[in-house]
């Protein structure tokens, strides 16, 4: 993905005059579901991308909770690529990846992998394990937490 901040330069604290790199940068959260045929909602048991939203925002939550102490606000997103199906029948893995932290905001890498996919040609129940994982989606999202809570 080609974020405007997918370069950006680490967080700094400055204590004593000595600027340190934030160690809550690069924090990773990763949530692995499988997807019910119930969610499936279009021919070829396809999926709606908010289904993969809803995951990114669960991934995000606990990414406050690790970070603040506090389950936060997922404001928004700066850019969405939905670059492949997800589908009934696949375990769909989300992770969200700190990559920017201001004094209230936390901005997010956010990942959909598809990790096993089912193989109703071999049979109905047959699945098999994706080697590699196929990204599915991109996301960069902005998190934002209450100023009372600890940074």
């Amino acid at each position: 993905m080609n974020s405007p901040h997918e370069n950006a330069p680490p967080a700094l604290h400055v204590s004593s005059g000595t600027p340190t790199v934030d160690p809550r940068l690069g924090l990773t959260v990763t949530h692995r579901r499988y997807v019910s045929y119930a969610h499936a909602h279009y021919g070829g048991d396809l999926v709606d991308g908010a289904y993969t939203l809803g995951l990114f925002g669960d991934v995000a939550t606990e990414v406050a909770i690790v970070m603040d102490g506090d389950e936060g606000l997922l404001a928004g997103y700066s850019e969405v690529s939905f670059l492949g199906p997800v589908r009934a029948g696949d375990v769909l893995e989300a992770t969200a990846e700190v990559i920017r932290i201001g004094r209230r905001s936390r901005e997010l890498r956010c990942t959909a992998r598809v990790v096993a996919r089912s193989e109703p040609g071999r049979g109905p129940s047959a699945a098999g394990v994706l080697d590699p994982a196929e990204t599915v989606v991109e996301a960069v999202a902005t998190l934002v937490v209450p100023a009372s809570g600890p940074v």
